[in-house]
């Protein structure tokens, strides 16, 4: 029986909770959806989202892992009632954890590459075109896709393999203070430009004619989307954090720091992009394209854009890892749990299966195109992502809720008692209403709706 591994110190629990919620949902998805839904107007309706939404949800993960002290599967198997079957949605969670490494390592991949050129000068001078045949060529290539999918991979799985507390914990905490350092630097450049203020008035000001030009139903479902995926909940990337945690604090306080830095980077990755896209006369609203065809040129045309541009994709190679190393870590847990083997070859044998995994949606991109639809850029990349993002985020998340406030379940009373024990912020019981009957509701709306839309 192996010995449950702890973290540290509180800080490492919170930066790592955190690194894994950090990642493409803020630093590229946030910004861009910002821009397509208005602004300003959104980002209100966003964070009050994730206070209702993304925050209680988080708790329920940390309480669930602290309780049981497993990962997600065995952990609902030592928590629900004699004789149910809560722990079959661990299947679920599980393999939506591993397909998502199995196509974010090739995204992450993409950043690294970026970093890459921008360090030799390869967006110097640059025009539209040129920037487009660069991004063409990297997707075209599949040993540049997965040449830098191997890279993020190796880096993954050597940190994951040497510890929990001497290599998971310290490596994240460095790289977390390093991408709030960068941060700073770059958002600090970034206001400093000539056209700043129209930038952030866009971004922060909230516009009645954005509204209208956007529609409000859809600027309500985009920022409930985004409160809830961007904590990454309802697979257990959450919950292992909280089985490495002892009880010395209460889970809402911790839950809501987490989500503060989270948000922390979405927020500056915005004060970042807008202000310089309307420096340099580039419209907000380019979607994903954003990151990889537009910024670019921005830094193409920005005084010493070659240092400013190494920066930001350095920061953006940072959140993906982070990313890469908390979700990792849950597929570790999991193959010790089950398993029962060492740290290390849990490591091994995990990166190596979503090492091989990984290269079909490298591959999807350029060789195996041929044998996919032509409407789409990626099936298997969609497919992926669709099985993640629709089906398995909001289904997980479902069932926590109901796991947790069910009296079939785990019951509100236990779930209620274990996120208060410890100092801190308490969860007043008063919500017991809402968590049981208004929070499934909502999530099971942004299920159907991201099913059949």
């Amino acid at each position: 029986m192996n010995e449950r591994e702890s973290l540290s110190s509180r800080l490492g629990f919170l930066l790592l909770s955190a690194g894994c919620a950090i990642g493409i949902g803020n630093v590229w998805r946030f910004p861009y959806i910002t821009g397509e839904c208005g602004g300003g107007i959104f980002v209100i309706i966003y964070l009050l989202f994730l206070c209702i939404l993304g925050i209680p949800i988080v708790t329920m993960e940390y309480a669930v892992g602290r309780a049981s002290r497993k990962s997600i599967l065995p952990a609902f198997k030592a928590l629900e009632p004699k004789n149910s079957k809560w722990h079959l949605i661990g299947y679920l969670a599980m393999a939506g954890n591993y397909i998502l490494l199995m196509y974010y390592s090739v995204v992450s991949g993409w950043f690294l590459y970026y970093f890459y050129l921008m360090i030799k000068g390869e967006f110097v001078n640059i025009n539209s075109e040129a920037v487009k045949s660069i991004h063409d060529n990297m997707l075209a290539s599949p040993s540049i896709l997965i040449g830098a999918m191997l890279c993020i991979m190796i880096l993954t799985i050597l940190i994951c393999s040497a510890g929990l507390e001497k290599s998971v914990e310290k490596v994240t905490k460095y790289m977390m203070l390093v991408l709030i350092v960068l941060m700073l630097v770059l958002g600090i450049r970034s206001l400093s430009l000539p056209a700043a203020q129209e930038g952030l008035s866009f971004y922060l000001k909230p516009s009645l004619e954005n509204v209208k030009n956007t529609g409000i139903i859809k600027i309500i479902y985009y920022a409930l989307n985004q409160s809830f995926f961007t904590l990454s909940i309802g697979i257990g990337s959450m919950l292992i954090f909280g089985s490495y945690i002892g009880k010395e604090r209460s889970l809402l306080g911790e839950a809501s720091i987490v989500a503060g830095l989270d948000t922390f980077v979405a927020f500056v990755s915005g004060l970042i992009i807008f202000p310089a896209c309307f420096n340099y006369g580039i419209a907000p609203d380019q979607g994903p394209s954003l990151i990889f065809l537009t910024l670019p040129r921005v830094f193409s045309s920005m005084p010493g854009g070659r240092i400013w541009g190494s920066l930001f994709f350095l920061f953006l190679t940072f959140a993906a890892l982070s990313t890469m190393i908390g979700v990792f870590e849950n597929d570790i847990s999991f193959a010790i749990d089950i398993l029962k083997v060492s740290r290390k070859k849990a490591a091994l044998f995990t990166g190596l299966v979503i090492t091989l995994g990984s290269v079909p949606c490298a591959l999807g991109y350029n060789l195996l195109k041929s044998f996919l639809p032509s409407t789409s850029e990626n099936l298997i990349f969609d497919i992926e992502d669709f099985f993640v993002s629709k089906l398995c985020l909001p289904l997980g998340s479902l069932v926590f809720i109901l796991f947790c406030t069910s009296k079939y379940g785990w019951g509100f009373d236990k779930y209620l008692t274990e996120i208060n024990t410890g100092a801190g912020i308490k969860m007043p019981r008063f919500l017991s209403f809402y968590f049981k009957y208004i929070l499934p509701l909502v999530v099971a709306f942004i299920a159907i709706y991201g099913l059949f839309n």
